[in-house]
């Protein structure tokens, strides 16, 4: 998606609407909070829900806090108990982790990062420096790739809810539309850059299953250098189409191909 110079001009392309949903009037505590947005590209449209419950704070502090924190989050948001495994290795996925997977370990950052890379001479001289940096296409790149992998590996549901947790750990405002005048004014890491990457994490998804079913993708899937290489070569192929531009396409060779395609197996088997 491009760039927004406000939320009111975000609301121009993308609907946003917040909804409260209040179980029992006579208590406040009870009511629940979300934020609808729906977003029209291409003949398709996607709706992305992001609702009140447990963010990514809760699981930090429960990690480093005592048993009984611990379970209190466990009690709060049983889904995440159940699908703890899953969690641990898509966590070991999205975070570059050498002590477990030896030096140059990489993660889908790093798959995002040579994305950017393969861009084609021709269109990375038309870009301007907001593209090419941190919050440009490698952030859109980042946030759609995680969110492939994530679906076709697992399931859209689970995605969905690490998307879901990381976006409230961000910021929780974005449920209720009360921002401080401070985050409005932040063009960087404020209300629209989240909003984005949650439309970004939809199409993630998306993708995700369309892939998850070409390639009869599956936790028990054995991750060969060949499968890995057409999996990102179709997300490139998305980007080529959403942002009309041109990339060199990944290798099996590639030693960054390799090296994930061994990390994916090794994170899957202990799962």
């Amino acid at each position: 998606m491009t760039r927004f110079a406000s939320l009111e001009e975000f609301k121009k392309t993308v609907s946003v609407q917040y909804a409260d949903n209040i179980s029992e009037p006579s208590s406040p505590s009870n009511n629940h909070h979300q934020v609808q947005l729906t977003y029209r590209s291409g003949g398709r449209e996607i709706s992305s829900i992001l609702k009140s419950g447990i963010s990514q704070a809760d699981f930090v502090q429960a990690r480093n806090s005592t048993i009984w924190k611990k379970i209190g989050v466990g009690l709060k948001c049983p889904y995440a108990l159940v699908h703890k495994k899953k969690l641990l290795a898509i966590e070991h996925l999205g975070r570059r982790r050498p002590p477990l997977f030896g030096k140059g370990d990489a993660a889908f950052y790093d798959l995002a990062e040579t994305m950017v890379r393969n861009i084609r001479d021709e269109d990375v001289l038309d870009m301007s420096c907001e593209e090419l940096s941190e919050k440009g296409y490698l952030n859109t790149f980042n946030h759609i790739t995680a969110q492939a992998f994530m679906t076709c590996i697992f399931s859209e549901s689970l995605a969905d809810f690490v998307a879901d947790v990381h976006e409230l750990y961000n910021m929780p405002q974005l449920i209720t539309g009360n921002f401080t005048d401070a985050q409005l004014a932040d063009f960087v890491n404020g209300p629209v850059d989240n909003y984005i990457d949650m439309i970004n994490n939809e199409w993630g998804q998306e993708l995700g299953k369309v892939l998850k079913i070409k390639y009869a993708i599956n936790q028990q899937t054995y991750w060969t250098a060949e499968l890995l290489t057409n999996v990102l070569n179709e997300i490139q192929g998305y980007h080529s189409w959403a942002f009309q531009i041109g990339f060199k396409p990944f290798k099996p060779e590639d030693e960054m191909v390799k090296q994930f395609a061994w990390k994916i197996n090794t994170v899957l088997a202990s799962s």
